[in-house]
């Protein structure tokens, strides 16, 4: 049986494209994308129809409007439309193109060929989820990855909401040894998996399962060198008291998917449990922390 999709249109100030994505992915979004739209963004965000009626979708365009208000920017008009999974598919896909990221990634979309280059090249079907390597959180989390695995070529790395994988997959690239992933999300548990074989790495270097940190307190036999976050702030907050019991006296951490006025809380809450907030690094309304031991 096809499943049918709601898929949510918004046309945006630039400015205001990365509030959508938060809100969108705060609502439950199975899969998002971004496009220009003349001197706009187009923002589409994927939902099971089952999810929402039709009031819900009207109540999600009017929280994007009170976004925008809340930051003194034009309204955004959102639009919708129920289609299927292999339109979804394809409409997507469409419009995603290889993407240089930092000084040594470029992003390669699984159904095109790899073009010549002297990057690393990370081949991505995100499916149903998040991480195509567009959005500002995931591309600070990649260049944090570069800065912390130049010379640490012997790093293992706990990746708690792996979602497409990009992010395990990528400090493998710069050399990490080692990749633990996990995810509550089935959908993203197989794309992580999927994407691994894309990029011929074998399961030895990067497993994945489904579950949250308390599965990697449960599984590891031995504390990691570093830990990849790149989730909601809100559960960011839960998961930071568990943190300790996998580190090392010198384990560092990356945290991403956090809005700049949440920026202090987490903080805040690291330095209470024993982590130090080494840089934070902005783009847009999104910041990353990096952080290690104190």
């Amino acid at each position: 049986m096809v499943k049918n999709w709601w898929e949510i249109q918004v046309i945006c100030d630039p400015t205001l494209e990365d509030l959508v994505f938060w809100r969108l992915d705060a609502m439950g979004s199975h899969g998002t994308s971004s496009q220009r739209k003349s001197a706009h963004r187009l923002v589409q965000a994927y939902f099971p129809q089952t999810a929402f009626e039709l009031l819900d979708l009207a109540a999600i365009a009017l929280l994007l409007k009170q976004d925008a208000l809340c930051v003194s920017l034009p309204l955004p008009k959102t639009t919708w439309q129920l289609i299927d999974e292999e339109d979804w598919s394809k409409s997507w896909k469409d419009h995603w193109h290889p993407q240089p990221v930092g000084d040594m990634f470029l992003i390669n979309p699984a159904w095109l060929p790899t073009p010549e280059t002297d990057r690393k090249v990370l081949r991505l079907d995100p499916g149903a989820a998040f991480g195509t390597g567009t959005h500002a959180t995931t591309q600070l989390c990649l260049e944090s990855l570069e800065m912390r695995l130049s010379g640490n070529g012997d790093a293992v790395v706990a990746d708690v909401g792996c979602g497409s994988g990009i992010l395990s997959i990528g400090a493998l690239l710069l050399g990490a040894k080692r990749a633990y992933a996990v995810d509550t999300d089935s959908l993203a548990v197989q794309a992580t998996a999927d994407n691994r074989a894309l990029n011929g790495i074998s399961p030895d270097r990067l497993s994945v399962q489904l579950g949250s940190l308390d599965c990697l307190i449960a599984d590891l036999t031995e504390p990691v060198d570093g830990i990849l976050c790149n989730i909601l702030a809100e559960v960011i907050l839960d998961l930071i008291p568990q943190f300790g019991e996998i580190c090392k006296p010198q384990t560092w951490g990356i945290f991403s998917g956090i809005l700049l006025d949440q920026s202090k809380l987490v903080a805040d809450t690291l330095e209470q449990h024993g982590w130090v907030v080494a840089t934070l690094w902005r783009r847009q309304e999104w910041c990353c922390l990096n952080i290690r031991r104190s």
